[in-house]
């Protein structure tokens, strides 16, 4: 596809945060939105560029059916999927109850599973497309006190990551975005919290707890720019796996990476006396 054709997006979590700017960013360039939530009728934008369809992503149905309406509606199909869909819940692992997590990773991870695998033959057959993950931060770095989160984005990175290799084969590209902390819902209406242990108040688990809230309408992050970017990438002919987002993102990932390489420095002796001596080079 070149550069002046337009493309098609299939974007998740579309009435609000990151979900609704990369819709309007993406309408701006010129493109054709599909944008899916759970509430369609919250979507605006010009009615010959922009498919408004309900989707829960939890629900195999609906997603089938989005998709196939999306592909019969796109002149050349489903260019770029953004799988946007998501949200957080604050706790620490003791305080998390399974129903918490399950109902977290329903969301965050099988249902980008269950999207990216109905999209997915669609691009095979055309031989181009881009999947682009809305991962997070916390994807790469585990804070205390939202471990749910972290298992959903640490899951999406594994899964993203082998994904890019499986379809690298036919012409599909897959990039990660990884924000920071972004003015966005995120910290508000889209954050749920377990019941909480005293015993935690004091720890770095109970802090996040209680600055969570406050930081709403506070983040340094830019989502409008943040949208630009996303857009840049897909036009990219080079993108990028992993696209951290904002100085924060920047510099707590380049900190995580420097601490692993030096502590694998550190046991790295240790870590070499585990294998059979005979096959040890």
């Amino acid at each position: 596809m070149s550069a002046a054709q337009p493309r098609t997006w299939f974007v998740t979590g579309a009435s609000a945060g990151f979900g609704r700017v990369i819709v309007t960013t993406a309408l701006a360039h010129g493109d054709r939105v599909v944008a899916t939530a759970r509430r369609p009728s919250d979507l605006d934008g010009p009615d010959d560029r922009l498919l408004r369809l309900r989707l829960d992503v939890t629900d195999h149905d609906e997603v089938e059916q989005a998709v196939s309406d999306a592909e019969a509606w796109a002149p050349d199909g489903v260019d770029v999927l953004v799988n946007n869909a998501g949200h957080g819940h604050l706790g620490a692992v003791e305080e998390l109850s399974t129903d918490d997590v399950a109902s977290l990773l329903a969301v965050n991870l099988l249902g980008v599973h269950s999207v990216t695998r109905a999209v997915l033959p669609h691009m095979r057959t055309r031989g181009r497309g881009h999947v682009v993950q809305m991962s997070s931060v916390g994807g790469v770095i585990g804070n205390p006190g939202h471990a749910a989160y972290a298992m959903s984005k640490f899951g999406l990175e594994g899964l993203s990551s082998a994904l890019a290799g499986e379809v690298a084969p036919f012409g599909i590209r897959v990039t990660l975005v990884e924000p920071g902390p972004f003015r966005t819902e995120f910290a508000g209406r889209s954050m749920q919290a377990a019941p909480a242990i005293e015993a935690y108040r004091d720890t770095p688990a109970g802090r996040l707890r209680e600055s969570m809230p406050g930081q709403h309408g506070a983040q340094p992050g830019d989502p409008q720019r943040a949208a630009e970017a996303i857009v840049a990438v897909v036009e990219h002919p080079d993108p990028p796996l992993r696209l951290p987002m904002g100085a924060a993102a920047v510099r707590r990932i380049r900190e995580s990476l420097e601490g692993r390489l030096s502590e694998l420095a550190q046991w790295e002796k240790v870590a070499l006396d585990t294998d059979f001596p005979e096959t040890r080079a």
